[in-house]
This record gives structure tokens, sequence and C-alpha cells, in this order.
């Protein structure tokens, strides 16, 4: 289907050629030395000034402008990027849960509404996600009804070099993890923000831990004395479980009814692979925030465009 530039991509065209029109009508009006001489320095440049500004969007044009965008922009590149780029019509599609997945979720309404998708059904990932693809008239159904999903789309808190990410940070880790690890292609959609500057998982963003809130306290104790997570601080998230900053004085609670403990850390994780291993064997965790080895490609809004990166 068309792709469309974003509208702050302008043609100039049409004032160019007006602009010429003028300047030769000028001349042959003033029929001056001074303004024939002006006239004839000020085609070529306005001419050669047209074409520039109205190059067809790609690489050089995204860098030329999303310098300027906010965070928000940037997020609503990459989500609906991914739903142009990897949804089509007849798919089962996970939806994500976050503030970028919000808009890969707002721009497959908007193609189901306007008749480019056809025949789509949704597998939202938390109560929040299924809220907005309800009102937006995504047809929703879930994992027991059918788990042979096409494609996911979701955001992540943290990107290593390894396409490896930590999730987790909207408390929505275990629905997110069940359903995209059913995708047959798993896209990331981040801004530039969310890469690991350490080489490693761990101090870019904290580890979310979704434990059983039964002896929830002797569960972080267990979590914080295992090897493979030496260095790690871990900390019952209070408040809101959409968000790992404590606003509130009780245990967060996610939509499965359990806490989560966020593990923070000032040197990357060793071993990711054996750190995830072990917490999945500690007896009281439900499920951690890190997604190994599951992504097919990360697509990056930053400040030299958009880049997608897959996984090898």
């Amino acid at each position: 289907r068309t792709r469309y530039p974003p509208n702050w991509v302008f043609s100039f065209h049409a004032h160019t050629f007006v602009s010429l029109i003028l300047l030769v009508i000028l001349t042959f009006t003033m029929r001056s030395t001074m303004t024939t001489v002006l006239t004839l320095a000020l085609i070529p440049l306005a001419a050669a000034w047209a074409p520039i500004r109205a190059s067809p969007l790609g690489r050089s044009s995204v860098v030329r402008h999303a310098s300027g965008l906010s965070q928000d922009e940037l997020k609503k590149m990459v989500g609906y990027k991914a739903v142009d780029d990897y949804v089509e019509s007849g798919m089962l599609v996970g939806l994500g849960t976050g503030s970028t997945a919000a808009f890969a979720v707002e721009r497959l309404g908007q193609l189901l509404k306007d008749g480019t998708l056809k025949d789509i059904k949704g597998i939202p990932t938390s109560v929040r996600t299924k809220e907005q693809a309800e009102e937006l008239g995504i047809p929703l159904i879930t994992l027991d009804e059918d788990s042979d999903i096409d494609v996911a789309i979701d955001g992540a808190d943290d990107v290593d070099p390894d396409l490896n990410l930590v999730k987790g940070g909207g408390g929505a880790l275990l629905r997110e993890k069940m359903v995209e690890v059913c995708a047959k292609k798993f896209i990331v959609i981040v801004d530039e923000s969310k890469l690991s500057k350490a080489g490693g998982l761990g101090p870019g963003f904290p580890i979310p831990v979704e434990i059983t809130p039964f002896c929830a306290g002797h569960t972080q104790r267990l979590i914080g004395n295992l090897p493979s997570l030496a260095g790690c601080k871990p900390v019952l998230r209070l408040g809101s479980s959409s968000n790992n900053q404590p606003d509130g004085d009780e245990p967060a609670v996610t939509d499965n009814g359990n806490y989560i403990v966020d593990l923070f850390f000032d040197e990357p994780v060793k071993d990711a692979v054996k750190a995830a291993s072990d917490l999945k064997n500690t007896v009281g965790v439900v499920d951690h925030g890190f997604f190994i080895g599951i992504t097919t490609a990360v697509i990056i809004a930053g400040s030299d465009g958009i880049s997608v990166k897959e996984a090898k």
C-alpha cells in the first residue's frame, strides 16, 4: 500500500516557479541594467533552492527533520512504521503495552477504520491496551482462542547490542512475554534513548521481576542472593504498577494480581541468559523482564532519523 511522508515535509516547487516568473516580468518591465543583473543572479539560486527543499522523503530527509522532534513524536514515527511495514490484512497481531506501543495500536485502528487493513484480530498484553484497542474498534481475541500470532509489536525499556531486551517498566511483562514468544515476528519499537549505553543490560533500566504476593519479602531476598545477579539491589515496586517510580505506599499490583521487584544495577549483568534462567527457576518468581533471543527487528527513531536493526 502507498506510504506517505510525514506532514512536516513540504514541496516548494510551486513557490519557486512563481518567484521566477515575477523576476522575469520585473526584468522586462524595468529594463534597467541593475535589475537585469540582479535577476540573472537570483534565477540560478532560486532554481537550486527548490529541489533541495522538495527532495523525496528518504534517509537524508529524515535526518534533516528528525532532530527537532520530541520524544513522543519519535515514538509515533516508529509505532506507525512498524504497523505500515509489518502488518497485512488477515493477520493476528500481538498488541504491546506502553507509551510507544500505544502509537502502534493507534495506527492499527486508523488503518482498519479507513479500510487499508481488513480482517485483523489483536491480542492485547494488558488491560489498558485492551481498553485502547476496544475504543479504536480493533477486534480482539485471547491466546486461548488462537496463539498462532503473525506479528507482535511492542516497546522496550533497554536494548543491548544483541537485541536482547529489558521489558516490564509498565508492569505488563508476564502478559507481554506470553504473547510475544508466540509470534512469528516480534518487532520492537524504541527511540534511541532505549539503546544500552553500558554495553549490556542492567544499568540502563532496572530489571523487573514479577513475584507472588505470598512471602514477597522472602522471594525478594532469594533474588538478591542469586550469584548471577551479583551487585543488584532489589526494590519492591510501590504505588502504580505502570511505572517503576515510588508513587504510593502499598505494593504495586499487576494485572495478574502479583507484585514486582525492580533490580537496580551499577554494572551490566555479566550473563543475562544465566540470570534469566536462575530467576525463572526461583520459587516465588512468576516471570522476569529479560526478553532474550526473541527479537526479530528493532525500529529505532533518533536524531539521525529512523533505522532498523535486524537480529542476526
